[in-house]
């Protein structure tokens, strides 16, 4: 039953890609995953439904291979260059996703608040718990604010939408993110 589930997501995907989401249908997804649109409704209400879902399956999936990216014993600032180069190389592997998401989402309205919400709180817990080695401790940085965080991410997001938007690579933007994240987590006499 899962692999429908996952056959289904990784349809939606596809298609995204080929075609885009707003052009996608239910139609096209159960094609793509050779199945039955009666196992569609088994696993969706529908194709919003299969967008979060799928939508919030690669948060989770960026979000393990950022953590898995950085080394804690190195030092904050590499610690910082590893988790963006490590976002924007698993943003640029979905780069149809990525562009979905910034284009489609904001359409979906309580469904995609309620995701972007869940979105932002994990990528804080992440960026919090990455902050919490002894590196960053030693630095004077830490713990990272909720709010600091949330400007972090949304400054990274943004600027990546905006690249993206205008046709360029996500990777464009590596060294201006690494640089502006290091300066916005630098420890600041208050």
């Amino acid at each position: 039953m899962n692999d429908f589930r996952q056959r289904l997501l990784d349809a939606l995907e596809a298609s995204i890609a080929d075609d885009g989401y707003a052009k996608t249908t239910v139609a096209d997804i159960v094609r793509r995953a050779r199945t039955s649109r009666r196992t569609f409704y088994e696993h969706f209400d529908s194709k919003e439904a299969c967008f979060v879902a799928l939508l919030s399956e690669a948060n989770a999936d960026q979000i393990n291979q950022i953590s898995r990216a950085v080394d804690p014993s190195a030092p904050w600032q590499k610690q910082v260059r590893q988790a963006v180069e490590a976002w924007i190389s698993s943003a640029e592997a979905r780069s149809a996703l990525m562009l979905s998401w910034i284009r489609d989402v904001p359409a979906l309205g309580a469904a995609a608040r309620g995701l972007q919400r869940d979105a932002m709180d994990h990528f804080i817990d992440m960026v919090g718990a990455l902050g919490a080695t002894d590196e960053f401790r030693a630095a004077g940085i830490g713990p990272v604010s909720r709010r600091r965080s949330i400007m972090l991410l949304g400054g990274l997001r943004e600027l990546t939408a905006i690249t993206v938007e205008e046709g360029g690579r996500m990777g464009d933007v590596t060294e201006e993110a690494v640089d502006a994240s290091i300066a916005l987590l630098s420890p600041h006499p208050h």
